[in-house]
């Protein structure tokens, strides 16, 4: 690996201090790597640019609603006649 500078960074704002810390917990990662993430990505050299994130939040917290389970088989009902020429 390549040898790697390090960094003191003075005077942080709480708001972005709490923004980052919530961002690693979200995460499941370090404060240390979402710092990096956000300095690679000011610095134009992220490894891979993120694309289309603002949903990820929402994977994984699908809850059963049989109400909605009814709308969506609705939905989905295809009626042949709609196709007849």
């Amino acid at each position: 690996m390549a040898k790697a500078a390090q960094y003191t960074i003075r005077n942080v704002p709480m708001s972005v201090d709490r923004a980052l810390r919530r961002k690693a917990a979200e995460r499941k990662v370090s404060l240390n790597a979402v710092v990096l993430r956000a300095l690679e990505a000011e610095a134009g050299v992220a490894p891979t640019p993120r694309a289309h994130h603002d949903l990820d939040s929402f994977f994984g917290t699908w809850i059963a609603d049989p109400k909605v389970d009814r709308a969506l088989k609705d939905q989905r009902r295809v009626d042949p006649a709609d196709w007849d020429d």
